[in-house]
């Protein structure tokens, strides 16, 4: 699966476009690609030679790793005072009759389940519910730390934390201390969608804006928390918003080094406000994680999330600049199946992981949250 740079160098000097010849150079060089360099990529740029740029940054970082690790979702609600166009998931709070809520004894059941099942990682994040506050929260980090303390918890999307400290009238920096302090790890990457306010004010204008996204996961670097970003993406922005959130997330990475990993996230247009929108193409798909792999030099992983694209369509990203394809996520996760992923019934166990890793001459890598090696496959 290697790609060798001279195979590399010799794409790169055949390409006619010289704007495109001169943004390969760049990616051979390691020198980093501006704003515009990116747009370019999206609107130039072909697949095969994405492709070719972005296999290549990876097997460099990574050669032909292949990381996911065994982890398994909590959603407290889906019951949300937020009303996002693109969401199919959620359902108001005025209608929370159609929803559920789950109480921490339901939720430490959950937890309870994976006793004695090699997890590492609990996944929590759901909708915005008025009554669950931030004692709420950290009564559950607290019952969950008592019970396995070495399970990693990774929670909260800054839509969710945002919420929960207005509501407490408590800081940013003392809400995030307060939940770190009870057991919160790491955060994950949802409630970013796309950063630019012409595209957020049109989708989800009433939640947390890029500021407040970005400043909450500043504060959990600075207090030693690591995080994922996420982007929405195949819906109503442009290519210049899309790079507009990279640069947003290449700028705060630069500062801090808290990111994990980056994952773009196909919107799907199944059940909500904006199902006129045609879903994007396959090719499109791996372009934008291609782009990702060469604008966000300084991430250390780019993560295709299985569930969301189908096992086919994830492993052909493997080719085009990832290097993770999240967990083997041991439930039914709701928030993607109720939009029309292609997992109506997302669960896969390590040995199909494997082998879908392998199928396409990858190495697989059980990890960690924090991408610490666990087993290699």
């Amino acid at each position: 699966m290697t790609t060798t740079i001279n195979d590399t160098e010799a794409l790169v000097a055949s390409v006619k476009d010289a704007d495109l010849q001169r943004i390969g150079i760049k990616v051979l060089s390691d020198e980093r690609i501006s704003f515009d360099d990116g747009v370019i990529l999206f609107e130039r740029g072909s697949l095969a030679y994405l492709g070719a740029l972005a296999n290549y940054v990876r097997e460099k970082k990574h050669g032909d790793k292949t990381y996911f690790n065994r982890n398994f979702h909590i959603e407290p609600t889906n019951v949300c005072v937020f009303s996002c166009k693109f969401c199919s998931y959620s359902r108001l709070y005025a209608h929370k009759e159609e929803g559920w809520e789950l109480s921490i004894d339901q939720m430490l059941d959950i937890v309870k389940s994976y006793d004695g099942k090699p997890v590492t990682e609990v996944h929590i994040v759901g909708g915005v519910h008025p009554k669950m506050t931030l004692s709420f929260f950290l009564d559950l980090l607290k019952a969950i730390k008592a019970h396995r303390p070495e399970l990693h918890i990774k929670g909260f999307t800054p839509v969710e934390l945002d919420y929960m400290f207005k509501k407490a009238k408590v800081s940013i920096e003392e809400g995030m201390k307060l939940a770190h302090e009870a057991g919160l790890d790491s955060l994950p990457g949802g409630g970013a969608e796309i950063f630019h306010p012409e595209v957020r004010k049109e989708i989800c204008e009433d939640k947390v804006d890029a500021e407040g996204w970005l400043h909450i996961h500043k504060v959990a670097h600075d207090l030693g928390m690591h995080s994922n970003a996420t982007m929405l993406y195949g819906h109503i922005e442009s290519f210049a918003h899309r790079i507009d959130h990279m640069d947003r997330l290449r700028k705060l990475q630069d500062e801090t080094g808290g990111f994990n990993t980056f994952i773009p996230l196909k919107f799907r247009n199944k059940d909500n406000d904006m199902s006129h929108i045609e879903e994007s193409t396959t090719i499109e798909d791996m372009k934008v994680y291609a782009v990702a792999r060469l604008y966000l030099d300084n991430f250390p992983h780019i993560k295709a999330y299985w569930p969301m694209l189908g096992r086919k369509n994830a492993q052909l990203t493997l080719s085009f600049g990832v290097n993770d394809i999240d967990g083997t996520i041991d439930d039914t996760t709701k928030i993607y199946s109720m939009a029309g992923s292609e997992e109506q019934s997302p669960t896969m166990n390590t040995e199909q992981l494997i082998s879908l890793i392998k199928q396409v001459k990858r190495q697989p890598v059980e990890r960690d949250t924090l991408y610490n090696e666990i087993n290699v496959f």
